[in-house]
């Protein structure tokens, strides 16, 4: 039995037995796999998932010199009025959730507004602090958009096309602009070869995708957080410290990229069930660990 089977045995015994309502589990370990589906592995919205998606796009142009994560974003979007503090937000404030802007989430908020963006940026910042948003990674791929054209088809050129990722749809605003930190739709096997990837440091079958620095960046240099539960105190460039010796990219309902920091182990799952995650997430910690019981 191989490392990918045993500990992908070990987590389908656990869903099973708890109730979690998954859709698909994939494990890397090495060069083997293994994978297990409770429904049919068919496309579903990864939620957050794709602020990972958004930030090794910003990293695939930053390498080619398109764009400069530390500049301040009124120089790409000088149009928009800019609330106090926020000229000097750069992208890589927009990308750690580092804006100081407070625009709590909203399920209607791609339409809640003529221009989402302009909204953001018109309201204040507290400085650097942490704030997580929907709306702080939308507005990252505005930026981003003025310096490659249209984000969805640059992303599915640059980092689909060589994954073999076919057709993906990412749902835009009514202005035509990519979502950004939802609404992209992938099979489990198609998020574990992003899990891959991210485990590689931007390497894809011997071919470097993306700078490593850019897949460092989803699990160095922490924001830390106070009085955040467990797997919630640090965040980086989308990544999610923790538990145990894991980081993860994380979207709501259950759909995770868990990565371990000291092996060479990818556990890939979509469900369909938020309030579980937390806990399939400690459950894998522990099974790398040796300390499942």
């Amino acid at each position: 039995m191989t490392r990918a089977t045993s500990l992908l045995d070990a987590i389908v015994r656990h869903v099973d037995a708890t109730g979690f309502v998954a859709h698909g589990v994939h494990v890397r370990a090495g060069d083997d796999t293994a994978a297990h589906h409770w429904t049919p592995d068919v496309r579903r919205e990864v939620h957050s998932v794709a602020k990972g998606v958004c930030v090794l796009a910003t990293g695939i142009a930053a390498d080619d010199g398109l764009v400069d994560v530390d500049e301040p974003v009124a120089a790409s979007l000088p149009g928009l009025v800019r609330g106090d503090g926020v000229d000097g937000v750069t992208l890589r404030h927009l990308l750690t959730m580092t804006s100081g802007i407070d625009m709590p989430w909203s399920p209607t908020e791609l339409t809640d507004w003529p221009d989402l963006a302009a909204e953001f940026l018109a309201r204040p910042s507290r400085g650097r602090v942490f704030q997580y948003a929907n709306v702080s990674t939308y507005t990252a791929m505005r930026v981003l958009e003025t310096k490659v054209g249209d984000v969805g088809a640059f992303v599915s050129r640059r980092l689909f096309d060589p994954l073999g990722i076919d057709d993906v749809h990412w749902a835009r605003c009514p202005n035509g602009f990519v979502a950004a930190g939802e609404g992209l739709a992938l099979r489990t096997g198609e998020l574990a070869r992003i899990g891959r990837l991210l485990r590689d440091r931007g390497v894809s079958d011997g071919r470097r995708i993306v700078g490593a620095r850019w897949c460092d960046a989803m699990h160095t240099e922490w924001v830390h957080r106070q009085g955040a539960g467990p797997g919630y105190e640090r965040y980086a460039m989308a990544g999610w410290g923790g538990p145990g010796r894991l980081w993860r990219l994380h979207g709501a309902y259950g759909q995770m990229l868990l990565l371990d920091e000291v092996g060479d182990t990818v556990v890939t799952v979509t469900a369909d069930d938020h309030p579980g995650a937390d806990a399939l997430a400690a459950f894998v910690a522990a099974e790398l660990a040796g300390t499942a019981g």
